[in-house]
C-alpha cells in the first residue's frame, strides 16, 4: 500500500515505538490520528505531525469504540492501523506457596490481548468501507513480543497475552482476506522505550548479551521502519515478525 495520502491511526502513538511510527507515517505522507492516554504527550505530538489526537483508554472497550469512530470520522477513512499500547507485570504461577491471582492475570490479558482484538475488529470494520486500491483496503499491525515465544520466569500473564496477539495474525488475516485487509504482528525484543530508555550501557549489557548482533536495545525508529515496510509490501500478511537482533530470552 502506498502510504502517501492514506489515513492512519496509531494507538499508543504518544511515546516509544508508537510515536516513532506515527512520525514515520506522517513523514511518508499519511494523515495520522494518535490515540493515547489522557495526560500523555499525544496532543503535542499530533500538532507537530499536523495530525489529530484523541484521549483513549484501551481497556474501556465501549469508550474506545466511540473514540476510534470519532478519529476515523475526522480523518475521513482508515487505511492503516498500528497498535502499540500495552504493558505487563511480573508474577510467578506459584510464589512463596501462593498461586498467581486471577485478577492480575485477567488485567494483563485485557490490557494486551482483549483490547487488541477489540481495536482490530473495529479497525477492520472501518477499513472495509474503503474503495480498494490494488484489491487492498487496509493494513493492521499489532505489537507482540519475543516473550510470546520465550517468556521468562514471572512473565506467564504477559507471555499468554502476547502469544495470543501473535496467534491471531494468521487467523485474522484469513478472516479479512476477502475484504482486502492484511494483518500482521511485530514481536520486538528489548527496546529503548519508557524506563529502559534511560538505562546506561552497563545496565543494558547483561540484558542483551545473548543477542546475536547488534548487542544493544532496539531503537523505536527500527520498529517504525518495519511497520512502514509491512504497509508497503503487500505480500507480507498473516504472520508475526520478530524484531530482536537474534536474541532468545533465557529463563530469567
Amino acid at each position: 500500500m502506498d502510504i502517501q495520502g492514506k489515513n492512519a491511526v496509531v494507538v499508543g502513538g504518544a511515546s516509544g515505538m508508537g510515536k516513532a511510527t506515527a512520525t514515520a507515517l506522517a513523514a511518508a505522507g499519511a494523515k495520522v490520528a494518535i490515540l493515547d492516554r489522557e495526560g500523555s504527550a499525544g496532543k503535542e505530538i499530533a500538532k507537530e505531525l499536523n495530525g489529530v489526537y484523541y484521549p483513549a483508554d484501551i481497556t474501556d472497550f465501549s469508550g474506545v469504540e466511540e473514540t476510534l469512530a470519532a478519529a476515523v470520522a475526522e480523518l475521513g477513512s482508515l487505511h492503516i492501523a498500528v497498535n502499540t499500547a500495552g504493558g505487563g507485570t511480573v508474577k510467578k504461577t506459584l510464589s512463596r506457596g501462593e498461586p498467581h491471582d486471577l485478577e492480575t492475570f485477567r488485567n494483563v490479558v485485557d490490557l494486551n490481548l482483549v483490547s487488541t482484538f477489540n481495536l482490530n475488529r473495529l479497525q477492520a470494520f472501518h477499513m472495509s468501507k474503503n474503495e480498494a486500491e490494488d484489491n487492498e483496503r487496509g493494513v493492521i499491525i499489532n505489537t507482540s513480543s519475543i516473550a510470546a515465544f520465550e517468556g521468562q520466569i514471572g512473565q506467564v500473564a504477559y507471555t499468554a497475552s502476547k502469544a495470543g496477539i501473535a496467534g491471531m495474525a494468521l487467523v485474522m488475516a484469513r478472516d479479512l482476506g476477502p475484504q482486502g485487509i492484511r494483518v500482521l504482528a511485530i514481536a520486538p525484543s528489548l527496546f529503548a522505550t519508557g524506563a529502559t530508555a534511560a538505562f546506561s550501557d552497563e545496565q543494558v549489557a547483561p540484558l542483551v548479551e545473548d543477542a546475536a548482533f547488534p548487542k544493544r536495545m532496539g531503537r523505536p525508529e527500527e520498529y517504525a521502519k518495519l511497520a512502514l515496510a509491512i504497509v508497503d509490501n503487500q505480500m507480507l500478511n498473516g504472520q508475526c515478525l520478530r524484531l530482536d537482533a537474534g536474541q532468545r530470552f533465557a529463563p530469567r
